[in-house]
């Protein structure tokens, strides 16, 4: 078994990790944050590069992503990263490392199973969304709040319009203050499998992980390129919805949205 972990000084000086290791050519990519598991922007690129060393390590045919901890499984990208947005360019940026994440996922030759323990909002949506498929037991609530704020989701609303189709993605969007279940993302299409609890649900990866990580590596990799066929104008236009939101976000709807939520 190969195995490394990678430790940030993330923002405001709190601690994010990424563990990853390999054994019978799977490799378990596990993020941590104590802020519910969202992702600073350091914390995000670490991921990133994680999973592009994977991708290019040959020892691994398959790549199972997942967060620490029993509660949340990703609360988005970092909301005190976000107050200290004052800039078109600072926002464009801050917005662009899930874009960046995104078409990571969408690029690597490699099939990524998620592991979906918890709740999940905004960005964490998105990496649900970008897994190529997706286990999640029945805590797995999930909502996207960015209209409530004044901004959208608009640099994952391609990856999930992709998986669930722009009537369920218009449901979840406009109603931006309820959580959605794991069962009514599972008819939906973002989860393939709903477990009761975490015991049965890893199981059930353990068991897919293993029987993939054993087919043809071509048949899979040319497979995974099926899977995102007609995604290629992604490159262009994540970071143009990245620029989107880095605009409305300088708005004073939002600035004062967001003092509101901070006090909460």
């Amino acid at each position: 078994m190969w195995e490394f972990q990678l430790k940030t000084k993330a923002f405001l000086m709190n601690e994010g990790t990424i563990q990853a290791h390999i054994e019978n050519k799977v490799a378990t990519i596990t993020f941590f944050h104590p802020a519910s598991n969202s992702f600073p922007s350091d914390l995000l690129n670490r991921l990133i590069e994680t999973i592009n060393r994977m991708n290019n390590d040959k020892q691994v045919n398959i790549i199972v992503l997942k967060s620490e901890g029993t509660k949340a499984f990703c609360a988005g990208a970092s909301f005190d990263e976000l107050l200290n947005v004052k800039t078109l360019e600072e926002g464009k940026q801050f917005f662009s490392g899930f874009a960046n994440l995104i078409n990571t996922m969408r690029k690597s030759s490699k099939l990524i199973i998620g592991r979906v323990q918890g709740k999940s909002v905004g960005g964490g949506v998105g990496i649900i969304a970008a897994t190529d498929y997706c286990f999640a037991t029945e805590a797995a609530d999930f909502k996207l709040s960015e209209l409530s704020i004044g901004i959208g989701a608009f640099v994952i609303a391609p990856a999930l319009e992709r998986k669930i189709g722009i009537s369920a993605l218009s449901e979840m969007s406009i109603d931006a203050t309820n959580w959605k279940t794991a069962y009514w993302a599972k008819e939906k299409g973002l989860f393939a499998r709903v477990f009761e609890n975490t015991n049965e649900m890893d199981e059930a990866v353990e068991i897919l992980a293993n029987k993939l990580a054993n087919y043809n590596p071509d048949a899979l990799k040319e497979w995974k390129k099926t899977l995102w066929n007609n995604t290629d104008h992604w490159d262009k236009l994540l970071y143009k919805n990245a620029e989107k939101s880095g605009e409305l976000v300088l708005s004073e709807f939002t600035k004062n949205a967001l003092k509101k939520f901070k006090l909460k």
